[in-house]
């Protein structure tokens, strides 16, 4: 099967490589509606829908009712509704950016999985191979530069449409993407210096950093704590990363691009049937995406806990040299762990109550931002130090310099008087 696709030409396989991306990423974000409106009839003590049922499939014994059970005929009639119902175009729009807009929203979308590994082998060398359509060692920056140009299709939106509320929507999405980008950049920096070993080739990927979870990578120096989820090595930076995440994904209590309480419905207010749906879908891949990366950052990837590499694990079976077996098993325990994300995502949407713009605005700048200078500041001088062996004076300089940080932050988090 390697040695097939392989002997393919480039071209037949950057388009084989683009469909599974289609094919995967806009039946995910219909169950992912799904998903929500499941989520929340459960947190609100609701049977949510449960309704639907086809008169040619309401004679399958099991499988009919356990499907309308499910609500899988809502999201089919809903997937219907949006590719037949008349797709209107007002006529005080632009048209041509008011057209293009949910396109640019689908491209980044459906770009960023392309750097994402999902899963990994081992091959005959004993060597981990990723997973990943696009193995580059700028993981992480690719990622971040495709994703940020998602908030070009909001504001084309909200301007093309000629209307206020729109219009403001797209104001406040450009606002809360500058806010939130530089606290999310901040909050990855210390993983990539604390696995960028000195002496070794730096590098961005994202597969690296799961190797250093693993205990496994070639970079590993002594005293780097090999194996440790960043989450418990760098708890500060998992928690910016993941509110910055929220508010990069247009998610409540974040939803400001939105807003229908004060905007109607902010940015896609004049928008419906297929065109509207792409506006969601690309929505549900960012958070797909997202999920994805604070698993691989923060939460192991595809290892099931700390200290307990994958290969370990299928050792004991005497499976970890079946590269099948492997390959399939890692996508298995990413995908639970990006599948639980998601559930956090809806279940804090359904929770929290969304926050005033201004508020949003003062989470971004007072409070995100000096606790990701402060926790960079903090990570860079203890990898100094670490490296470095310094002694007793160092480690005070550090302490002062992390006093300093937090109370500059304390203070930049106090109500102001006149």
């Amino acid at each position: 099967m390697v040695e097939l696709w392989q002997n393919l030409h480039p071209a037949v396989q950057l388009f084989l490589k683009g469909l599974a991306v289609v094919l995967v990423i806009f039946p995910l974000g219909g169950i992912g509606s799904l998903a929500e409106r499941k989520i929340s009839a459960w947190i609100q003590n609701r049977p949510g829908p449960n309704r639907a049922l086809p008169i040619w499939f309401a004679w399958v014994p099991v499988l009919g009712p356990a499907l309308q059970r499910v609500g899988a005929f809502h999201l089919m009639a809903d997937g219907l509704k949006m590719l037949f119902k008349e797709d209107a175009l007002p006529g005080h729009v632009n048209k041509v950016y008011f057209v293009l807009a949910p396109i640019l929203a689908m491209i980044p979308a459906l770009t960023t999985v392309s750097a994402v590994p999902f899963g990994a082998y081992m091959n005959d060398a004993g060597q981990m191979v990723p997973l990943i359509l696009a193995n580059v060692d700028v993981g992480i920056l690719a990622v971040f530069a495709v994703s940020s140009l998602g908030v070009y299709s909001l504001i084309i939106a909200g301007w093309a449409s000629n209307s206020k509320y729109p219009f403001l929507g797209g104001v406040r999405a450009s606002a809360q993407l500058i806010s939130y980008e530089l606290s999310m950049t901040l909050s990855v920096l210390p993983v990539f210096l604390w696995v960028n070993a000195p002496g070794t080739s730096g590098t961005l990927s994202l597969f690296d950093v799961v190797q250093f979870q693993s205990g496994t990578w070639q970079g590993l120096s002594s005293g780097s704590w090999g194996g440790v989820w960043f989450l418990f090595l760098m708890p500060v930076s998992a928690v910016v990363f993941l509110v910055s995440l929220f508010a990069e994904t247009n998610r409540l209590p974040f939803d400001m691009a939105e807003g229908e309480a004060d905007l109607v419905g902010g940015f896609h207010t004049e928008y419906g049937a297929f065109k509207w749906g792409l506006f969601f879908v690309a929505e549900y891949a960012h958070m797909i995406v997202g999920s994805g990366l604070f698993v691989l950052l923060f939460l192991g990837g595809w290892n099931p806990l700390p200290w307990l590499p994958l290969a370990e694990v299928l050792g004991w079976f005497g499976l970890a040299g079946n590269p099948i077996v492997f390959g399939l098993a890692s996508i298995a325990v990413f995908l639970a762990k990006v599948l639980f994300f998601i559930f956090v995502f809806m279940w804090v949407r359904w929770t929290v109550p969304r926050f005033r713009y201004d508020q949003v605005m003062k989470l971004g700048w007072q409070k995100l931002l000096p606790l990701a200078i402060g926790n960079l500041l903090f990570y860079a001088l203890a990898i100094a130090i670490i490296d470095r062996q310094l002694g007793a004076a160092a480690w005070a300089a550090l302490a002062v310099t992390t006093v300093g940080a937090l109370t500059l932050i304390f203070r930049s988090a106090q109500p102001k008087t006149l």
